[in-house]
């Protein structure tokens, strides 16, 4: 009797345990799920710049999650802020940040401050190439890039053009450029593509490097015209406008906006950001496409691999404009 009662109280305290630890499970099961509350999606820079690149995707992209994706801002040098804040955060998927190679290559080779670098974040996908223009105003002289090289090396450092900050990636592009180009130069820097924008119209610079969005309307009223944007093939929105590369000199170098969390998130995690943006894309093209087409921009679409292998790229070629700059050549 004692053996039986033994027996039998062992599989009763088993039954027990077992209906106990199974809500355990089912609760370790749902806080595995991704994801499980809100995604914040940082942008290092102000409303108006790099969001209106993202926003035509990423507003799609929540209902491929199941959760909001909600872009918060943390602007200030040159993207710098947003990023280490982003490289600092936990690397759970629930901060990503939202930006293009000026943050994430460029403001960790030109400023020492900051303590993170491409290799602190995880690629995760690009979704929108803008490019970048060289401009010139409508009563210029210039009406090709031949002609600018030829003038500068007539007059070496005589020439000027503007950028939307000492650094950046205007800068940098443009200096690459030069570089290439074998020509001197006069920066002339401004806080903003915008400001750097109206002092081309005004004709206070002969040359201008900036982004395609806040250029476009400028170019369609005529009152600037692209020389050449900075990218491996001409854009739909642009189809008259050779690349630099097509004009002689060998930098093509596209600006794709895109998506990136902290080094270490999980994979499955990476792999869950990046379908919710492959879906988005597929299941609204041509909402997408039309608004992007707005920009001057249009969709390209890079898997973590593929746009890893960009940033490093960019990463080789601005480290090579920063220590020209930084060295006086």
């Amino acid at each position: 009797m004692t053996a039986y009662t033994r027996r039998q109280a062992l599989g009763t305290l088993g039954a027990l345990f077992a209906t106990s630890v199974a809500p355990l499970g089912r609760v370790a099961l749902a806080e595995a799920k991704y994801p499980a509350k809100p995604i914040q999606l940082i942008i290092p820079f102000a409303p108006g710049d790099t969001d209106m690149m993202l926003r035509p995707i990423t507003d799609k992209m929540s209902q491929f999650l199941g959760e909001p994706l909600v872009m918060q801002y943390k602007p200030g040098a040159g993207g710098g802020i947003g990023a280490q804040y982003t490289a600092n955060a936990k690397p759970d998927g629930y901060t990503l940040v939202g930006s293009s190679p000026g943050s994430l290559v460029i403001v960790p080779l030109a400023n020492k401050e900051f303590k993170y670098s491409t290799e602190s974040f995880q690629p995760v996908a690009s979704l929108s190439e803008g490019g970048l223009m060289l401009l010139v105003p409508a009563s210029s002289k210039y009406k090709s890039l031949k002609d600018v090289v030829a003038d500068a090396k007539a007059r070496p450092g005589i020439i000027t053009y503007g950028s939307s900050g000492a650094k950046g990636i205007t800068h940098l592009l443009a200096e690459v450029f030069a570089q290439e180009a074998n020509i001197k130069l006069k920066h002339i820097p401004y806080q903003g593509s915008g400001p750097g924008i109206t002092a081309l119209l005004g004709a206070q610079t002969d040359m201008a490097c900036a982004a395609i969005g806040p250029a476009q309307p400028h170019i369609k009223s005529g009152g600037i015209r692209a020389l050449a944007v900075f990218s491996n093939q001409r854009l739909k929105a642009f189809p008259d406008v050779p690349t630099v590369k097509e004009e002689g000199y060998n930098v093509g170098s596209p600006t794709l906006y895109g998506i990136v969390a902290p080094k270490d998130t999980p994979p499955a995690v990476v792999n869950a950001i990046y379908e919710a943006a492959r879906k988005a894309i597929e299941s609204h093209s041509a909402q997408i496409n039309e608004n992007l087409a707005t920009l001057g921009a249009e969709v390209k679409l890079l898997n973590p691999q593929d746009y890893g292998a960009y940033l490093q790229e960019q990463k080789a070629l601005f480290a090579k404009a920063v220590g020209a700059l930084d060295r006086g050549d």
